[in-house]
């Protein structure tokens, strides 16, 4: 348990720290036999930096969480 509890801890680390992920996907704009016309057209992913202070919580108490041998 202490694994994946570092393990999510450190994830909503980066979460915290970059709310923001952008990437380009490829768009056809036109197509006139052998020659094709594309542009690269942006797209962000943003999330609010709570999300990831949460994803610590519950890595911390992951990594706190005691198994019990009964």
């Amino acid at each position: 348990m202490k694994t994946t509890g570092t393990i999510i801890f450190i994830l909503g680390l980066v979460l915290t720290i970059f709310t923001t992920f952008q990437f380009f996907t490829k768009e056809k704009v036109a197509d006139l036999g052998v020659v094709e016309i594309t542009r690269e057209q942006p797209h962000s992913l943003s999330w609010s930096p709570f999300a990831g202070v949460a994803v610590m919580v519950v890595g911390a108490g992951l990594f706190l969480l005691k198994k019990s041998n009964k």
